[in-house]
């Protein structure tokens, strides 16, 4: 939720006065729904793992219910792909929207012909992107 992080501008017309910013864009749902799928994905396993453990006979006997099982671990594994694609696109679009050329160019102060406009520094993005590649 971008949106909710303020940052200051300079205001050229007052050489000590700011106007307050927001950067723009709401990126949470990828991370939400992997997260999401992720607290699921724990439930299933501590379902299963009492169905193997305490109803091992029911497991043994029932022959739908092994196929059952199976039909929906291939489900999840589906979805924390789709989730893990999700996630890495999210991270992209906050990389796009949080890179410092693009927050310059937003400003209205750095439109100028005679203003030059720079970012004291480049955001470290590399525990982000090892958030993925995990």
């Amino acid at each position: 939720r971008l949106y909710q992080i303020p940052f200051e501008m300079p205001d050229c017309e007052g050489e000590s006065e700011t106007r307050t910013l927001h950067l723009i864009g709401d990126f949470s749902a990828p991370a939400e729904f992997f997260v999401t799928l992720g607290v699921f994905s724990f439930l299933y396993a501590m379902v299963a793992l009492v169905l193997y453990l305490r109803f091992h006979s029911l497991y043994g006997e029932n022959k739908k219910l092994p196929f059952a099982d199976f039909c929906v671990t291939v489900c999840f594994a589906f979805f924390w792909l789709v989730a893990a694609a999700a996630w890495g696109k999210g991270l992209t679009d906050v990389k796009a929207a949080t890179r410092p050329t693009s927050l310059i160019a937003a400003m209205g102060v750095c439109q100028g012909q005679d203003v030059v406009c720079n970012a004291g520094t480049t955001p470290a993005m590399g525990l982000a992107n090892i958030s993925v590649v995990r």
